[in-house]
């Protein structure tokens, strides 16, 4: 397949249909992308957990089936599930150190009940998603994600001493630091299709070193079938949980929260990519990613390894590269990882990677995780009550992990499994933006239906608002003229939606919220409505056109009055965000 650069077009939308040999060729590129990295998480996670050959055997073989299912699911929009999009989908790195605690402390079948429980967490979540969009911010989830890759650090540096006790006392150092600096070398030196496989790279590299060391091993790949189904462990489920099942579930339940704003993270990037023309982002594939995702998490209790996550940097490198975004692909990426889980001598040839090379493996990605977070940080805006957030929780998160205070305060068992960091810290990021939101400028609410005989009440209460923040008169108007002018956007586009169909009696309602902010206030409309995103329309409108139509001379003054308009989407609510600046009356003189 020819590759293309970021400047050319994208050759196939998703929604689109392309050739079912192309789709199967991207969707081998595809494969290779997350094959190395989904077989490598399982064997650092179980691993570190101590499981024997053939938990972790079973654990690659489950992790690349459930991996395979979610990007299928992904492709396909049923109810509130999937996203109709190329996901490719990895082990996720997030859960391998609480795999290794939780193994440790109560063994797999705990592990394996606390994702089932959370699957349900997830899927819930997909649902809330429009009431936590202000509890679990861009703030609270990049501080978790960087305190997840400190957290992981440990076992990365661990594994660079993993070698066979014959081995040479620097042979782990200097395998590792090979590796890292092949990688280094290679991703700051390839490009084009080569990007494709530029991890693989590297830990060819690395197991290069291996071989010269003597510390690789070759008689796994010799004495691996080449096709079938690898022996099943003994899993189970814990029916009658245990104390350390309610102190770990704290956590999982954290991580969870972590995990599903990541996914939102990469749906929103993953539809930013998928297109030839910018798009709002629709909120309801977002939803579906998280649903869908909470899928993958039920399959990977089931069969008791890592769950799936979605990953958008190898999606939007895939559709980069190849120019292909059509949810085909995803079809074609799960099949050529179902054929390689029963290929036997591909999971044993990743198996063999000697631990220095996962080590240093580990080390980017946690890099990598740890700069994903800042700047998922960093897009949200830093003020002061934010840096506040971010230091407070990184610092007692880091400070008291394993900390001999979690312990003197909750026990040796519970306090050692709850004084985890990344617990300790989302628990105070969350608290502290509860805590700011309940602090912040006192809100307005008006509820009323969606419908052009509220305008009275509206403007009423726009003008009250104006009043109690002493704006002149200009100011006044914008804000009312606002107000008038989203209720009109809103019924406009909603009556040519219902044009011809039938209604019931119930009239959609419509709540106000008003947050005054100095010189600014932030207007949110909630109503359920089954128009298209006003973003877009707003996009959409051009200043050649000599005269506007009915239908979008609201949209044209909306624009006008506003500072930022907003529309998100979700499965049954609508939210408008629009942002009105404003001065104060000059003090008379």
């Amino acid at each position: 397949m020819a590759t293309r650069s970021a400047e050319q077009p994208i050759q196939y939308e998703p929604e689109e249909a392309c050739p079912p040999i192309v789709a199967l060729i991207v969707g081998f590129q595809g494969a290779a992308l997350v094959l190395a990295p989904t077989v490598l998480n399982v064997a650092i996670g179980f691993r570190a957990a101590g499981l024997d050959e053939t938990w972790l055997v079973w654990g690659v073989f489950a992790g690349m089936l459930t991996c395979a299912a979610m990007t299928a699911v992904q492709v396909f929009r049923i109810r509130q599930f999937g996203t109709g999009h190329v996901v490719l989908s990895w082990s996720s790195a997030i859960f391998l150190a609480i795999l290794a605690t939780t193994v440790e402390a109560a063994g797999p079948e705990t592990f394996a009940s606390l994702l089932i429980i959370c699957s349900l967490v997830q899927i819930a979540l997909a649902r809330w998603l429009p009431t936590l969009r202000r509890i679990i911010t861009p703030v609270v989830s990049g501080t978790v994600t960087m305190l997840i890759a400190v957290n992981v650090l440990p076992i990365a540096f661990n594994s660079v001493q993993n070698v066979p006790s014959g081995a040479a006392p620097s042979a782990g150092a200097v395998i590792a630091g090979v590796t890292l600096l092949a990688s280094v070398i290679v991703t700051l030196r390839v490009s084009g299709r080569w990007r494709l496989i530029a991890p693989l790279i590297s830990i060819v590299i690395g197991c290069a070193v291996s071989v010269a060391f003597g510390v690789f091993e070759v008689d796994r790949i010799a004495n691996a079938a080449w096709f079938g189904v690898p022996e099943l462990p003994d899993i189970g489920f814990d029916i009658s949980p245990g104390k350390e099942f309610w102190a770990l579930l704290p956590t999982f339940a954290i991580l969870t929260l972590v995990f599903t704003l990541k996914t939102i993270s990469d749906g929103v990037v993953i539809q930013q990519s998928s297109r030839r023309r910018p798009r709002a982002i629709d909120f309801r594939q977002i939803q579906g990613l998280v649903g869908a995702s909470g899928i993958g998490m039920l399959l990977a209790g089931l069969a008791t390894t890592l769950p799936p996550a979605s990953n958008a940097s190898y999606s939007n490198t895939l559709v980069t590269l190849t120019g292909v975004a059509a949810r085909r692909v995803g079809i074609g990426v799960a099949a050529v990882t179902v054929v390689l889980a029963f290929f036997s001598k591909f999971a044993a040839l990743l198996l063999s990677v000697p631990g220095p090379v996962l080590g240093a493996f580990l080390m980017l990605a946690m890099g990598m995780l740890f700069v994903s977070g800042w700047q998922t940080i960093s897009r949200d805006g830093l003020d002061p009550q934010r840096v506040l957030v971010v230091a407070l929780s990184s610092a007692l998160g880091l400070g008291l992990h394993g900390h001999p205070i979690m312990t003197d305060l909750l026990g040796d068992e519970v306090g050692g499994l709850i004084g985890n960091g990344v617990t300790i810290g989302a628990i105070v990021a969350i608290a502290m933006t509860l805590l700011l939101e309940a602090m912040a400028t006192r809100r307005s609410r008006l509820e009323v239906t969606l419908d052009m005989a509220s305008l009275p009440a509206i403007d009423e209460f726009l003008s009250s608002l104006a009043s109690r923040m002493t704006w002149d008169d200009p100011s006044t108007v914008r804000l009312r003229s606002a107000g008038e002018e989203t209720l009109a956007t809103l019924l406009v586009r909603e009556e040519a939606t219902l044009d011809g169909q039938p209604q019931g009696d119930e009239q959609t309602r419509l709540r106000i919220v008003a947050r005054p902010q100095p010189m600014m206030v932030e207007l949110e409309f909630v109503a359920t409505t089954r128009h298209e995103n006003i973003e877009d329309q707003l996009a959409y409108l051009t200043e050649e056109a000599p005269i506007p139509t009915e239908n979008d001379l609201s949209l044209r003054l909306l624009r006008y009055h506003a500072a930022a308009v907003r529309h998100q989407k979700f499965h049954g609510v609508d939210i408008v965000t629009v942002q009105v600046e404003g001065a104060p009356e000059a003090a008379p003189t």
